[in-house]
């Protein structure tokens, strides 16, 4: 096998071999944001009384839950600080996302980041 079809495998195997550059940026801006790189405004909103709930800015991760009824914010507040929010959606509830400042994102490649702290676990011995 050819050196070009051995680098070509693991583009192939996550399925974008056949994005365009618009998915390929969407992917390595949804990166970013997971490894809290992108500063956001989250916005909980009831439609009912059309108010805000909460408001949440930062560098923070979203994310739905399986069932699409709680949507679960993740925020970086310091090196290794943490601050995890979640608001149960409902039909009168909503939720939306505003990437407050602009960054680049590569339109020709695709990102794949590895920890080696998710790799090796840090243990406590007792």
């Amino acid at each position: 096998m050819k050196l070009k079809h051995l680098l070509l495998l693991p583009l192939i195997g996550l399925g974008i071999s056949a994005c365009d550059d618009a998915e390929v940026a969407t992917h390595n801006l949804k990166k970013a944001a997971d490894n809290f790189e992108v500063n956001r405004r989250i916005v909980f909103y009831n439609g009912i009384t059309d108010s805000y709930i909460l408001t949440i800015e930062g560098r923070c991760s979203i994310d739905l839950n399986q069932s699409k009824t709680a949507f679960n914010v993740i925020c970086k507040t310091g090196t290794s600080d943490f601050k995890r929010h979640t608001l149960v959606l409902s039909d009168n509830t909503t939720a939306f996302v505003e990437q407050l400042d602009p960054i680049k994102a590569s339109a020709y490649h695709y990102r794949v980041t590895f920890k080696p702290s998710a790799i090796i676990p840090d243990i406590d011995v007792r």
